[in-house]
């Protein structure tokens, strides 16, 4: 009977990208995948499986069938850091360039592996486009993973399709995306630097592009209640079958730990000092700050975020990261912290923060978001409204859904889309227009309306991952059909 059961198992490998944005929530997928009983592989090197080994060692206890395999990273040869294995890790654009390089370099370790392990299906990120023809070989499915929301996808199609930004006279002359159900205005300036000028990265693009429609399907963290109309939209217009099944964050971390230790291989003892301040606070008063692990400010702009936030009249919590700050910018902060200490009016949480569990403390009642996929999902999975600011990628178009069709965010004015590597300054925000948003998110008054549609779609997204729920049923129908398949391909064997 237990080789009978052996057999019916279904056997993937999961291979995330690395970085933060598409780790973390390709983890939490694999970890739900081994729950409802898949034996689950996730391929990774040796410093991004310490950022979540914790979680993989407590599952396996558990009982179920998930194990991290490591390919070490090519630090040494490329002159990199020791450890240095994440984009986050990138402090310059040499340090950048030889990361991203170094991780198209594990190609070569990662394919013979795929042939060892047999595996059933490949679950791979988007960003592995040679991992379609690494399927092919195996004869089996690659579902690609997709870390961003369905909007930013179709919205990508449409403008790459009819190309609307090139009969503009000047780059912030606005313009509507064709194909939407809704009436989205952008400038070329918020648009990603890969689709305004070509670059390097513009080849991968057109390679992963190519690699969606020759997959299996895509596995979407999203979720039906949140963004429905484009996920039909992106079916439709992309031609691929498409599961989701988020938001994968509040399914995979449900105990207090899962939420502290997410995404981290250091623990902190600072924890209770910030949990004390936000537990003095009233509920709903504290705005969260918060910029993702990969954006870099330059000093002007802590500056302002500083005034901003002080001049808003709310309280705040901000996480700052170390790297952002040059010597003049440590003096500056460190002057504000004891400031701020001394008023009790803000709190600095330096380098990393535990963003789930402070975003479910009652006190807080907002974010401000660089409107990353998974900050955005895990705020909305908090029921709270949020100020957008935008950087780089395919965050302006995240920015219009929150803002334009879902109603739960203020724009801070966020003007173009740039890396920090990018050469050239990028504009400043004030803080005028910084404690205007923040005005506008924590009153009261302002936002209650907003309030209220963030808080039923945090209601949704409880209940879409619960038994009977959409995203719960995406997940099972996917198994169901994973399983179809393998046992198709037993027959044919022995016929």
């Amino acid at each position: 009977m237990k080789t009978d059961l052996h057999a019916n198992q279904l056997n993937l490998i999961f291979l995330p990208y690395l970085s933060p944005g598409h780790l973390n929530p390709m983890v939490d997928t694999a970890r739900l995948f081994a729950r409802h009983g898949a034996s689950v592989t996730i391929i990774t090197t040796p410093a991004n499986a310490l950022t979540f080994q914790k979680a993989i060692d407590s599952d396996f206890n558990c009982g179920y069938h998930i194990r991290t395999q490591v390919v070490p990273f090519p630090s040494a040869q490329l002159g990199l850091p020791d450890g240095a294995e994440n984009l986050k890790d990138g402090t310059s654009l040499e340090i950048l360039g030889k990361i991203m390089y170094g991780i198209s370099m594990l190609q070569g370790q990662i394919e013979p592996l795929f042939q060892d392990l047999q595996p059933d299906c490949l679950v791979t990120d988007v960003l592995y486009p040679w991992t379609v023809e690494s399927a092919a070989k195996l004869g089996i499915p690659r579902l690609y993973f997709y870390s961003a929301s369905y909007f930013a996808s179709c919205a990508t199609y449409f403008i790459r399709k009819h190309k609307p930004h090139e009969r503009l006279v000047s780059d912030t002359q606005k313009f509507s995306i064709p194909g939407l159900p809704h009436n989205i205005e952008m400038t070329t300036l918020q648009l990603e630097e890969w689709e305004r000028t070509k670059n390097e990265f513009s080849d991968l693009m057109n390679a992963v592009y190519e690699s969606e429609s020759r997959s299996y399907g895509t596995l979407c963290n999203s979720f039906h209640e949140f963004e429905g109309e484009y996920e039909l939209l992106y079916q439709s217009t992309k031609g691929v079958k498409s599961w989701s099944v988020g938001p994968v964050c509040a399914s995979a971390n449900t105990s207090g730990e899962e939420k502290v230790y997410r995404g981290q291989k250091e623990e902190h003892a600072q924890e209770s000092e910030w949990l004390k301040w936000l537990n003095s606070k009233q509920n709903e008063s504290v705005l969260y700050v918060n910029f993702g692990s990969l954006t870099r400010l330059s000093l002007a702009q802590i500056v302002e975020i500083a005034h901003g936030l002080e001049n808003s009249g709310h309280s705040f919590i901000w996480v700052v990261r170390i790297k952002d700050e040059n010597e003049n910018g440590d003096n500056f902060l460190q002057e504000f912290e004891q400031k701020i200490k001394e008023s009790k009016k803000g709190y600095i949480i330096w380098n990393w923060a535990p963003q789930l569990l402070i975003l479910d403390h009652p006190a807080i009642g907002g974010i401000v978001t660089h409107c990353g996929w998974n900050s955005i999902l895990e705020s909305v999975s908090a029921g709270l409204p949020m100020i957008t600011w935008p950087m780089f990628a395919e965050q302006f178009y995240n920015e219009k859904l929150l803002v334009d069709v879902l109603k739960i965010g203020v724009p801070v004015g966020s003007k173009e889309n740039k890396f920090w590597t990018t050469l050239g300054e990028v504009p400043v925000v004030g803080r005028e227009e910084i404690a205007k948003a923040v005005v506008q998110l924590m009153g009261k008054e302002e936002s209650t309306e907003m309030r209220r549609r963030a808080r039923k779609l945090g209601d949704a997204s409880k209940k879409t991952i619960e038994e009977g729920g959409s995203s719960y049923n995406n997940l099972m129908q996917l198994l169901d059909e994973l399983k179809s398949l393998k046992a198709s391909k037993a027959i044919e064997k022995e016929t």
